[in-house]
């Protein structure tokens, strides 16, 4: 199943080019009070929202697909995790760009020792919301990546049983600020972690090894590649992560960005693709108050 949260948190089953209504299937979630739980309540519930889901959908409205504005599939992750230089293309790309590493030495070794890194909850947006760039006088990155839900509660798991904690996949796209300040903190922006368009149930893609996935920045093909090449995969993040951290229902992992990673601009376009789950299209502009290089530049120069 192909589940969306669209327009004001809207429920979705997307078929084909439609989206149907069955936002009533959030009913079958429990009521919460204050303090609220450490996960995402859909995510949780995911097979009870997903039987009433399937009932409702015979019924449903159904609405073209590009009329819609598609929001993060996840509204209440409590943690991005992240995982860095985990195509070894990638990781030659920036040990041999110092527009990328910066003279940052932790910015080029291996995943193995760099380990995983987060990003804030409050950078995640959907691909209808789009990203809007705060620092326009440095060099920002568009990085696509495959990322997953954890479904269910996760500690020291083992890489043999960790697929089944996954609750589905979606597309991710990382959005990164050059510098040599940490990874969390230049990759935690408002709007700087898209996922979308919607979440594809595991049962859909039993191998997440093997996927195509691609990028495009106006027509531009810029990445290219298959999740064969991850150094880690999808079962050895989890072990990795849930042997640091407790997972919960709801927290996302971004598996890392293959090589071709490029800056993006306001008024760019990105079209992000990942077999089995589809395909995404984001737009770029300044967030509200960025000011452009040229713009500080003068400012620099009359104080």
């Amino acid at each position: 199943m192909k589940l969306c949260r669209f327009n004001h948190d809207r429920l979705g089953i997307v078929e084909g080019e439609t989206v149907k209504d069955v936002t009533a299937a959030l009913d079958v979630l429990p009521q919460v009070r204050y303090p609220l739980p450490p996960h995402d309540l859909l995510i949780a519930h995911l097979a009870k929202v997903t039987a009433r889901a399937k009932t409702l959908a015979a019924d449903a409205a159904a609405v073209p697909l590009d009329s819609v504005t598609l929001r993060s599939p996840i509204a209440n992750p409590g943690k991005l995790v992240a995982a860095p230089v985990n195509y070894q293309k990638h990781l030659d790309e920036v040990k041999n760009d110092s527009q990328i590493h910066h003279g940052n030495v932790a910015h080029t070794i291996t995943i193995q020792s760099a380990g995983l890194f987060l990003k804030a909850t409050s950078s995640l947006v959907g691909p209808g919301e789009g990203v809007a760039l705060r620092k326009l006088d440095r060099r920002t990155d568009h990085e696509v990546e495959l990322a997953f839900i954890i479904g269910k509660q996760a500690r020291n798991v083992s890489a043999a049983d960790a697929l089944d904690y996954v609750a589905g996949y979606t597309i991710g796209l990382d959005i990164t600020i050059r510098g040599s300040e940490d990874r969390s903190f230049r990759k935690s922006p408002d709007s700087y972690s898209v996922l979308g368009p919607w979440l594809v149930t595991a049962d859909e893609i039993p191998d997440p090894g093997s996927l195509d996935l691609q990028i495009a920045v106006n027509g531009e093909q810029r990445q290219k590649s298959n999740t064969r090449y991850l150094i880690l995969g999808v079962r050895e993040l989890i072990e990795l992560a849930s042997s640091f951290y407790t997972l919960y229902p709801g927290d996302v992992i971004y598996t890392g960005t293959p090589e071709g990673v490029s800056p993006i601009e306001p008024g760019d376009r990105i079209v992000a693709t990942i077999q089995r789950i589809g395909t995404m299209e984001v737009s770029v502009r300044a967030a509200e108050g960025a000011a452009t290089a040229a713009s500080l530049s003068g400012a620099a120069a009359t104080n």
